[in-house]
C-alpha cells in the first residue's frame, strides 16, 4: 500500500490496498553516499533518512532493500517541495508528499519491489529535479502509474460538457411540466412531475461547481438561511419540494416554479460558454457520492419528498458519467478500475431494492440493518473513488 503520512495536503496515491510482497533480498544501487541512513522506526519498519532540495534531491537512501519502507523527506532549501517516488524511466510514480515546507520533515511510506527508483523534487517556481537513480532486485514491483497531465484530461472534459448540455436541456423540459402542473393547480400532477426533474438535474453532479451561483438557485438548501425554510431566499428544487409536501397551495408555489423554471433555463442558455476545469473532473467523480454520504444518507436534504435514495441512486448513474469519460485516462493507471466498477454495479442494486414503480422507500423507514448496508455500500465507492481523484490530478513533472 502506497502511502503519504498524513499532514498538510498529503495524499493517499495509486497502490493496490492489502497487496504484501514477500521480496527476495538482492540489491544493487547505482550510487553512494558517505552516512548510512537507515534506522529501525517505532512502527518496526525501516526509516531512511532522505534530503530533498534543489541541489541535493533525493540523497540518502544507501541501502535500497526491498519491503515496506519509511522515508523521512526533510527540505534543506527555501522554498516549499513536492517529492515524488518514480520510475526515472517511465515517470511512473509510486508515492508522493506534496508541500514539503522548507526545513520541515515529512514521511512517505511505500513498498519497494523490484524496479527502478528515483526522487523527483519540484520546487514552487523552479524547475523540476532527478535524484539519483537506485535499483532493486528481487521479488514483485510496485505499483505505480504515469503522471495525468492537464492534456490529457481535456478530451474526456469536452465530452462530458457536451452531456450535460444535453441533460440541462432534458431539465428544463421536465421542470416545464413541474411548473405547468402548478400553474394549472394540480398538486398531485406537480408532486409527480417534482421527482424525475430533480433527478435529471441530480445526475449532473460533476458540473455543480461550473454552475457557480446559479446552482444555490437551482438545488439550495435552507442551510445559513436567517428564516430556514421560511427565508425569501430558500428557492429551487427543495423550496417546491418543500411546499409540496407541508401543504402549501399551488398559488404559494407559482413563483418559485417559475424561478426555478428561470434559473435552469439561464444554465442551458449559457452552458455553450462555460469551461470546465479539466483539471477538476477526477475530484468531481469523488466529489459526488462523498456529498451524497454527507447530504442525502444523513437525510439532510430531505424538505418532504422521502426521495433521498432516488437521489443516491442519480448520484450512482453521474459518477459512472464521469467516469466513462476519464476510463481512457484510468485504463492503464488504475489497477482497481474494475472493482470499481462492480462495486458500482452491486450499490445499484442495493438501492433500485428500495423502488417500487416510481415509489421509492423514505430513507427514515429503512431498518438498521439495511440503512448500514446503505452507508457501507456508498462509502466503500467513496474510498475508491478517492484514488480517482488522486490519479486525475495534473502534476508537474518538468
Amino acid at each position: 500500500m502506497t502511502v503519504s503520512v498524513p499532514g498538510p495536503r498529503s495524499r493517499l496515491l495509486w497502490a493496490v490496498t492489502g497487496v504484501v510482497a514477500v521480496l527476495a533480498v538482492v540489491a544493487t544501487v547505482a550510487w553512494t553516499s558517505g552516512r548510512h541512513h537507515s534506522r529501525a522506526g517505532a512502527d518496526g519498519l525501516p526509516h531512511t533518512a532522505v534530503e530533498v532540495s534543489r541541489s541535493r534531491c533525493g540523497r540518502g537512501w544507501t541501502d535500497p532493500a526491498p519491503g515496506l519502507r519509511v522515508f523521512e523527506l526533510h527540505n534543506t532549501s527555501g522554498a516549499a517541495t513536492e517529492v515524488m517516488l518514480e520510475n526515472p524511466a517511465t515517470h511512473a510514480v509510486y508515492g508522493e508528499v506534496e508541500d514539503v515546507g522548507p526545513g520541515t520533515t515529512r514521511e512517505l511510506t511505500v513498498r519497494i519491489g523490484t524496479g527502478t527508483y528515483a526522487f523527483l523534487c519540484v520546487p514552487d517556481d523552479a524547475d523540476a529535479l532527478t535524484g539519483p537513480t537506485v535499483r532493486v532486485v528481487g521479488g514483485t514491483a510496485s505499483p505505480a502509474a504515469v503522471p495525468v497531465t492537464e492534456h490529457d484530461l481535456i478530451p474526456p472534459t469536452l465530452g462530458y460538457q457536451t452531456w450535460v448540455g444535453q441533460g440541462l436541456t432534458e431539465v428544463v423540459r421536465l421542470t416545464g411540466r413541474l411548473r405547468a402542473a402548478i400553474d394549472r393547480g394540480d398538486l398531485a400532477a406537480a408532486r409527480s412531475a417534482w421527482l424525475p426533474a430533480h433527478l435529471e438535474y441530480e445526475r449532473l453532479g460533476a458540473a455543480y461547481d461550473a454552475f457557480g451561483d446559479a446552482d444555490q438557485a437551482v438545488n439550495g438548501t435552507d442551510a445559513g438561511l436567517p428564516g430556514g425554510v421560511h427565508d425569501p431566499d430558500f428557492a429551487g428544487f427543495h423550496r417546491i419540494e418543500y411546499g409540496l409536501w407541508h401543504g402549501q397551495s399551488a398559488a404559494a408555489l407559482r413563483a418559485p416554479a417559475a424561478a426555478l423554471v428561470k434559473a435552469v433555463t439561464g444554465l442551458r442558455d449559457s452552458w455553450a460558454q462555460t469551461r470546465m476545469d479539466p483539471a477538476q473532473l477526477g475530484l468531481r467523480a469523488h466529489e459526488i457520492l462523498e456529498n451524497t454520504v454527507q447530504f442525502e444518507l444523513t437525510g439532510r436534504t430531505d424538505y418532504g419528498s422521502g426521495s433521498s435514495l432516488a437521489t443516491a441512486r442519480a448520484n450512482v448513474d453521474g459518477t459512472r458519467e464521469v467516469l466513462s469519460r476519464l476510463r481512457p485516462v484510468l485504463a492503464t493507471r488504475y489497477a482497481g478500475l474494475a472493482d470499481l466498477q462492480r462495486q458500482l454495479d452491486r450499490t445499484q442494486r442495493l438501492l433500485d431494492g428500495f423502488r417500487d414503480g416510481d415509489v421509492w422507500t423514505p430513507l427514515d423507514r429503512l431498518t438498521r440493518t439495511r440503512r448500514e448496508d446503505v452507508n457501507a455500500a456508498v462509502s466503500d465507492l467513496v474510498e475508491r473513488l478517492a484514488s480517482v481523484a488522486t490519479l486525475c490530478d495534473p502534476r508537474r513533472t518538468v
